[in-house]
C-alpha cells in the first residue's frame, strides 16, 4: 500500500515518502525529504531540508524539522537531520538541521518521546528511549545518551552531555554534563543523588544500585578525588560495570573546560 496523502497537503515530487506513510492535511514536505514505512505526520506539519525519518513515527502539528540553524554562520550548506525509528514528536517541536561544525547531522535514535514545544538545536545527537518533556530546550552540539530523561521546562547549554539513565529536574539550568545514572536538579544545578527509580523501572538490581550510591557518596559528599574514590570501590567490591561507566564520564568531564567534556570542540570550531 503506497503513501496517503491528504489533497490539502503540500508534498514535493521529489520526496520520498515508503509505503504506509500518512500526510495530513496542511503538511508541507519538502523536496530532499525521505520518510520511511509507517510514519504519519498527522497535520501542519513541516519538514524540509535534507531530512530522513524512519519506519514508525507519529508526529503531531505544529512540528517543524529541518530548518536551517540557528546560528549565524550558518553558511547555507546541505546539512542533514536523521531520525530513527518509532519516536513520538508532540505538537510544536522544533528540530533544526546541523552547521559544518562537526559531521553535519543533527541526528535523533530510536523510540525517544519529545513532548510539546521541545527544541532540538543543530547538531545535537540524541540515542535511544529518551524522553524530553514539554518545553525543554536543547542548545547546539548538546548529545543526550540512551534512556535519559529531561523534564519540563529545562534549558540545556550548548555543548553539554547528558548521560545515560539520568533524570534532570524541571526548570533546572543546565551548564555542565550530566553524569549517567544520577538525578540532578536546580538552579544552577546540581547531582543530588543516584536515580533510583529510574534504574529500578529498567531492571537494575539493589547491589548495581547500591554500588552507584557509594561512589555518589564518595565524590559528591565526602568530595573525594577519583582516584581516591576508584581504590576504595575497588577494595569493598563497588567496583561495577556502571560504576566504571560514571567514572570514565566523570574523568572526560574534568578534562574539559567549564564542567563540559566537549567544550573543547567549541573553541576548536
Amino acid at each position: 500500500m503506497g503513501a496517503r496523502i491528504h489533497p490539502l497537503a503540500h508534498v514535493a515530487a521529489t520526496a520520498e515518502l515508503a509505503d504506509n506513510v500518512v500526510i495530513g492535511p496542511f503538511c508541507v514536505i519538502g523536496p530532499e525529504v525521505r520518510i520511511g514505512e509507517g510514519t504519519e505526520l498527522l497535520n501542519n506539519v513541516t519538514v524540509v531540508g535534507h531530512t530522513t525519518i524512519g519506519r514508525g513515527n507519529r508526529i503531531y502539528p505544529g512540528a517543524v524539522i529541518g530548518t536551517e540553524p540557528q546560528d549565524v554562520s550558518y553558511d547555507g550548506s546541505p546539512t542533514r537531520v536523521e531520525i530513527g525509528d518509532f519516536n513520538t514528536i508532540r505538537e510544536c517541536v522544533t528540530i533544526s538541521r546541523a552547521t559544518t561544525k562537526e559531521d553535519g547531522v543533527t541526528r535523533i535514535g530510536n523510540h525517544n518521546y519529545l513532548m510539546a514545544c521541545c527544541h532540538v538545536a543543530h547538531d545535537c545527537k540524541l540515542g535511544n528511549h529518551i524522553v524530553l518533556a514539554n518545553s525543554a530546550l536543547l542548545g547546539g552540539h548538546v548529545h543526550v545518551h540512551d534512556h535519559a530523561i529531561i523534564s519540563g521546562n529545562v534549558g540545556v547549554h550548548h555543548f553539554a552531555t547528558v548521560g545515560r539513565f539520568s533524570f534532570v529536574g524541571g526548570q533546572s539550568r543546565i551548564v555542565h554534563d550530566v553524569p549517567p545514572y544520577m538525578l540532578v536538579d536546580g538552579n544552577p544545578s546540581w547531582v543530588r543523588c543516584v536515580n533510583v527509580v529510574g534504574l529500578r523501572r529498567h531492571g537494575m538490581t539493589g547491589e548495581q544500585i547500591s554500588a552507584l550510591a557509594e561512589a555518589h557518596r564518595l565524590i559528591y559528599r565526602a568530595r573525594m578525588g577519583l582516584e581516591h574514590a576508584e581504590t576504595l570501590l575497588r577494595s569493598n567490591g563497588k567496583w561495577t560495570a556502571e560504576v566504571e561507566h560514571l567514572f570514565e564520564f566523570l574523568r572526560a568531564q574534568f578534562s574539559g573546560c567549564h564542567g563540559r567534556a566537549r567544550e573543547a570542540i567549541r573553541r576548536a570550531a
